[in-house]
């Protein structure tokens, strides 16, 4: 007895399956990958405020991460102090108002760096505000 298939020559739809099963797969990881990456970059662990600001979208952020001497960062950029000074005063000339530099601080920073840091970016006129990180169920 001969066996005879009685399916097509070419079954297109069997074919196809495996491929929605990839694109399925590549989707749900396109969609879920950037909930898993960190967004802000660098790792700072500041002290408790109760106070805090609505962020402005032209507000330098300037970070202070431990470290001997103490690493600065403007923005995601590390810059030295003198480095620090003179972008700040580049991007002071162009303005008309005062702009506004935010200072987050690693809870390790002594206060008197803090405070010298605070001091290079107020001569360079800018507004300063120190971030903390707010009370737990403050929200």
């Amino acid at each position: 007895m001969k066996l005879v298939s009685t399916l097509p020559d070419r079954v297109g739809f069997l074919h196809v399956v495996p491929v929605l099963d990839l694109l399925a797969l590549l989707l749900i990881a396109l969609l879920l990958g950037p909930s898993f990456l960190n967004q802000s970059g660098i790792q700072v662990e500041m002290p408790v405020s109760r106070y805090q600001l609505a962020r402005t979208a032209d507000a330098r952020v300037i970070t202070l991460t431990a470290g001997d001497p103490v690493v600065i960062w403007l923005g995601r950029d590390r810059v030295s102090e003198d480095e620090l000074v003179s972008r700040l005063k580049e991007e002071r000339e162009g303005s008309t108002t005062i702009p506004i530099a935010y200072l987050r601080s690693d809870q390790a920073i002594p206060a008197g760096e803090e405070r010298r840091i605070a001091e290079l970016v107020l001569g360079s006129d800018f507004r300063v505000y120190l971030l903390g990180r707010p009370k737990e169920g403050e929200r």
